[in-house]
């Protein structure tokens, strides 16, 4: 299937970057100045800034409560953005679409970001964020039921790592782990994976870009080699929470997410490899209005409000 005519076109108007190195700072701007007046936005019963204290220090959180009730199932969800930009107003309505869809309590992770903070500061932050959220100190409101943990791109590769953190710490609440469109190999050979070549350009995000993209990250300290930086490479897989994977037919990191989604299976773990057609990376934060594309959200609650799912 083509792309999408509607993201074709936004992408066919959007100009070219500006010369010389990637600038951190600008390109936050630049994303910032697109983020709609909080009037305009989802409307949700509460949503509140607050902090949650984390062994590595504070991290701040948003937390959107879709409806009053006594006790909530959780979703903690880690932004994306190549581990040096998004933000809590980026994908603010990632989150509360989530909340809403779910039914969830969805805290939503303000995480430190490279090259400022070196690896593994953000993933730190969302490991502690996660372990905060389902103690009792957190005021959440969480029913002791559903602990889901959800991330688009690179806030993928976090939902994965904090998955595998969980497990080999011997902390079982994590109930599912959803990843939309994940960057899992930070190793950017081009032969490694089909989809690097197949959706190499004209798609939004270019093969040829995922070197100067990540290496704010890759610079810090982050080792591409390291299954905690690339959570494919982890040997063993059993044991982890069930998965939602969403892919997009031209994202040059789509065959990535699929292979972890079958080697998951592989390891004993019940995991749905769902590919959307017609989409490119990043279609969770700019073009979930899409009607074809904002099935995400309700295929997301479908998948977090199973029962009975059981652990790999």
């Amino acid at each position: 299937m083509t792309l999408h005519p509607q993201v074709a076109a936004a992408l066919a108007s959007m100009p070219a970057p500006p010369p010389g190195p990637l600038d951190p700072a600008a390109m936050r701007a630049g994303e910032e100045a697109h983020v709609s007046p909080v009037a305009e936005r989802l409307p949700l019963h509460a949503v509140e800034d607050r902090t949650g204290p984390t062994p590595a220090g504070d991290v701040p959180v948003r937390i959107y409560t879709p409806v009053e009730a006594d006790s909530y199932g959780l979703l903690v969800y880690f932004h994306g953005g190549a581990f040096f930009l998004g933000s809590l107003e980026t994908h603010d309505h990632v989150a509360r679409s989530l909340a809403k869809e779910t039914g969830f309590t969805v805290v939503s992770v303000g995480y430190r970001r490279a090259p400022e903070d070196a690896f593994p500061a953000g993933l730190q932050d969302c490991y502690g964020v996660v372990r905060w959220a389902a103690g009792d100190d957190s005021g959440l409101g969480w029913d002791g039921g559903t602990l889901a943990v959800a991330g688009d791109s690179s806030g993928g590769t976090f939902v994965a790592a904090v998955a595998a953190m969980a497990h080999d710490d011997g902390f079982d609440a994590i109930t599912h782990q959803v990843l939309f469109y994940p960057s899992l190999d930070l190793d950017f050979d081009v032969d490694r994976y089909a989809s690097l070549r197949e959706n190499a350009v004209g798609y939004g995000l270019e093969t040829a870009g995922l070197k100067p993209f990540n290496a704010f990250y890759l610079d810090s300290g982050a080792d591409p080699a390291d299954p905690l930086v690339s959570p494919i490479k982890r040997a063993d897989l059993s044991g982890l929470p069930p998965a939602l994977v969403v892919t997009a037919e031209h994202d040059p990191l789509r065959d990535e997410g699929e292979l972890y989604g079958q080697r998951l299976r592989d390891a004993g773990v019940p995991a749905t490899v769902s590919r959307y057609d017609g989409a490119g990376h990043g279609f969770v934060q700019h073009f979930s209005w899409i009607p074809e594309f904002a099935r995400v959200f309700e295929e997301t609650a479908m998948f977090v409000n199973e029962h009975g799912l059981g652990r790999g």
